[in-house]
């Protein structure tokens, strides 16, 4: 049964997480730590930490869970300082938007019948802007939950864990859905990773072309706010996801790309109404 929580990241996903543990339920304890204090003294303020850990190590030793809600790559380096640290009762999880380069760091260090077991997570949900006063408990409900998980050789004790885990989730009001981390990688490229630098794209060249109008909050209405919406996120962020995922994002780009140019060359052809015919079907098939 899990009863210590151990969130490393206290920003906006892991606050959060706090928060819907304790909507659900949740009585044990949860233990936060935040490379910035501040974050971690917000996220105990709001009631989803009980504690702050003085330094990362601590975090994980008497914790049946660590949470790792970080960027990528501060999430790999955290499974190797940690990896060392923790024993075959405790299951460490993570929040990452990428999952091919988690979850072979987790085959190499974790999921073995002496080591912490591993469970790869990514919740499909967030705002533009992090930061723990932004967190919600209710940000899971109704979002996708994905798990990339190879469980290896993990002993009974994680399994467990990462079983009790999943009822967590679901009890936060997320779907799960179980992908290769692979195929995770290639299918959030194009609905995850290409809105956002499409509206990074669009944002960047209004604000370099138009953006000193004056006229331009008096036009720009919901439509450019909505398009735009992403361009607020930070790139401290998104650099990881770019770097890990880099041939999945190069592709959809580029097949944007093309598509742009096809779009340009039928302005005035019977292919626009095509165009729009198939945005349309596709716009249907989401409801």
């Amino acid at each position: 049964m899990i009863e210590r929580i151990a969130i490393v990241g206290t920003g906006l996903l892991g606050t959060s997480i706090g928060l819907a543990l304790r909507a659900a339920g949740f009585r044990g304890a949860i233990l936060g730590w935040n490379r910035t204090v501040d974050q971690a003294r917000i996220a105990q303020s709001l009631g989803a930490i009980d504690s702050i850990a003085p330094h990362l190590l601590e975090v994980g030793r008497e914790s049946d869970l660590v949470l790792l809600a970080v960027p990528i790559y501060a999430t790999i380096d955290f499974m190797e300082q940690l990896s060392g640290l923790l024993n075959s009762d405790q299951l460490v999880t993570d929040v990452g938007s990428t999952k091919s380069e988690i979850a072979a760091a987790a085959a190499r260090l974790y999921n073995r019948p002496d080591r912490a077991a591993f469970l790869p997570g990514h919740p499909m949900a967030g705002k533009e802007r992090g930061g723990a006063a932004l967190a919600d408990a209710n940000l899971f409900r109704g979002a996708v939950w994905i798990f990339t998980d190879d469980a290896g050789e993990r002993s009974q004790r994680g399994a467990e864990l990462a079983a009790e885990w999943r009822k967590w989730v679901a009890a936060f009001g997320s779907k799960i859905v179980d992908l290769d981390p692979a195929r995770h990688d290639e299918l959030v490229a194009w609905v995850s990773h290409l809105p956002q630098f499409v509206a990074t794209a669009m944002s960047a060249l209004l604000e370099e072309q138009v953006g000193d109008a004056p006229e331009l909050k008096d036009l720009g209405g919901r439509a450019l706010r909505e398009m735009t919406r992403l361009g607020a996120s930070p790139y401290s962020m998104w650099r990881d996801i770019a770097l890990t995922n880099s041939e999945h994002i190069d592709l959809v780009l580029h097949a944007l790309e093309q598509r742009l140019q096809h779009l340009r060359e039928n302005l005035k052809t019977p292919g626009l109404r095509e165009e729009f015919e198939q945005a349309n079907s596709f716009r249907n098939d989401l409801k």
